[in-house]
């Protein structure tokens, strides 16, 4: 507990152990089940030969697919286990039929137990794998009772990111913060998850993948307030310090097209943050690129281009006429 260890490139620290008992059992006696979720339908994997080399025998695994509107109780899976279960196989229909309601009544998109096996007249798992949506979050937010997803291996949030983990946490929108250079001179606030990924590889193509300082994105018709804050973050990051070679640092206010997203109202928790910060702007030799459009796009744009002329630092604004990323060859190569 608390040793730091190399897994592959990672480094991290050992924080978390799961200890279980010792179950005694024979090898012959091991079984394999599995879930997984496709596109219009769920797979039930089973086999009689679980345990460490199930990818070796996976020719003895009998794939049993599920419609997406099927009732786990209608599910007739007797006849189609393999026979060799014997005595066991209607007590394990009923322990995969059970497990398979589990699966979809708590959103799982994949479910692992290798091996399990039959103990004092029960189903023991020894050892499981699962995997959960976050986007199920919303729809299990009884049943899943305050679950919180863990952080990568090796990855522990900075402050600013727990910050704005906390405010998504509160909030109907999607306000995503991940630092990758705290040094870095190209710095993003993209709206939507989708125009974030683009706008990442736009930068990265054009050659500045190492001057990347953060990866994030505010989406869902955030407030004034929640957008305010989010933007003092960025804010305060980007202008801790100047370039050490004195070059110009670029924050890329961009997104796509919104659908519902109100551009007047999140720009004003912008223009605040950014009037908060006016003389540390100057001082680290900020400019700034908008591109962005939606319902009442004009007003925000109007209100960023006075913005700028109000705090005397360089912002360019462009609106739906001008291409998604464009703004990011405009900064990052010239031009105009």
């Amino acid at each position: 507990m608390g040793r730091e260890v190399l897994v592959g490139t990672i480094v991290g620290t050992l924080d978390t152990f799961l200890i279980e008992p010792f179950v005694p059992h024979r090898p012959e006696e091991e079984l394999y089940v599995a879930i997984k979720s496709e596109r219009d339908k769920d797979v039930i994997y089973f086999s009689l030969r679980g345990g460490v080399e199930i990818e070796a025998n996976w020719d003895t695994v009998t794939e049993i697919p599920v419609d997406v509107l099927a009732r786990p109780e209608e599910l007739d899976l007797g006849s189609k286990l393999p026979a060799g279960l014997a005595d066991r196989l209607q007590p394990t229909a009923a322990f995969v039929r059970g497990l398979y309601r589990l699966y979809r009544d708590l959103g799982f998109s994949y479910l692992e137990i290798n091996p399990f096996v039959f103990a004092g007249g029960r189903v023991v798992p020894l050892d499981l794998v699962a995997r959960l949506d976050d986007a199920e979050a919303f729809w299990q937010r009884k049943t899943w009772r305050g679950l919180e997803f863990p952080e990568p291996f090796g990855r522990a949030l900075t402050k600013e990111e727990a910050w704005i983990k906390e405010i998504d946490s509160r909030t109907g929108a999607s306000l995503k913060l991940t630092i990758l250079n705290p040094r870095g001179r190209v710095w993003t606030m993209v709206a939507g998850g989708g125009a974030s990924v683009i706008y990442a590889d736009t930068i990265c193509d054009l050659g500045f993948a190492g001057e990347l300082a953060n990866y994030g994105e505010y989406s869902g018709d955030p407030s004034t307030m929640d957008t305010y804050d989010y933007t003092k973050t960025i804010l305060e990051l980007m202008t801790r310090e100047k370039d050490p070679e004195g070059r110009p640092k670029y924050l890329l206010i961009g997104g796509g097209i919104a659908n519902f997203t109100d551009v007047a109202k999140t720009f004003k928790g912008v223009v605040m943050g950014l009037e908060d910060y006016r003389d540390r702007l100057r001082d680290t030799g900020v400019e700034i690129y908008v591109r962005r459009g939606g319902p009442h796009y004009e007003e925000g744009l109007r209100i960023m281009r006075q913005l700028g002329e109000r705090l005397g630092v360089q912002i360019h604004v462009y609106g739906p006429e001008t291409h998604m990323t464009r703004i990011v060859s405009m900064a990052l190569g010239g031009g105009e």
